[in-house]
């Protein structure tokens, strides 16, 4: 492997773990196959829905679609979305950045003599990611607000 990569590039799941996760987040669950998925981002008169197959999903503006589209393509069936909105935008793309980086890195270093062996190394490596995202956790269907305030601390 090129050692120029490695170091600089964080895996889907680092993201997930340290800049997702480690903020107030909601969980979000998608009816999806755990397999590797063609998503699409579709602009409709109703808004922008993600659509995983023959499955459409709402989704409130393009950043979050973006987001969840991350998601979606691993197969991952539950994961959690930032409840800052503000945040969304730039975790979908340091997700997408992550999800490129490691289709290059399967493509450029693991050459293998037969398509199959190149299909089935994909696919190990995107379950491995959808296990160490499931590991980490979905959360909290909502986040939990504090409801205490000084005038009410007597």
């Amino acid at each position: 492997m090129n050692e120029d990569l490695e170091p600089q590039s964080e895996s889907l799941a680092d993201i997930y773990a340290q800049k997702v996760r480690a903020s107030r987040t909601r969980s979000c669950m998608l009816e999806i196959p755990e397999r590797e998925n063609d998503v699409q981002i579709l602009h409709t008169l109703l808004g922008i829905e993600l659509k995983v197959g023959r499955r459409r999903f709402a989704c409130p503006d393009l950043a979050t679609a973006r987001y969840m589209r991350v998601f979606a393509r691993l197969g991952c069936r539950e994961f959690a979305i930032p409840y800052d909105i503000t945040r969304i935008s730039n975790l979908a793309d340091e997700l997408e950045t992550a999800w490129q980086r490691s289709l290059l890195i399967i493509e450029t270093y693991h050459t293998l003599p037969t398509p199959r062996q190149r299909s089935q190394n994909r696919s190990r490596l995107l379950k491995a990611i959808r296990l160490q995202i499931s590991e980490i956790g979905a959360g909290d269907k909502m986040p939990e607000f504090k409801q205490s305030t000084k005038q009410r601390e007597t």
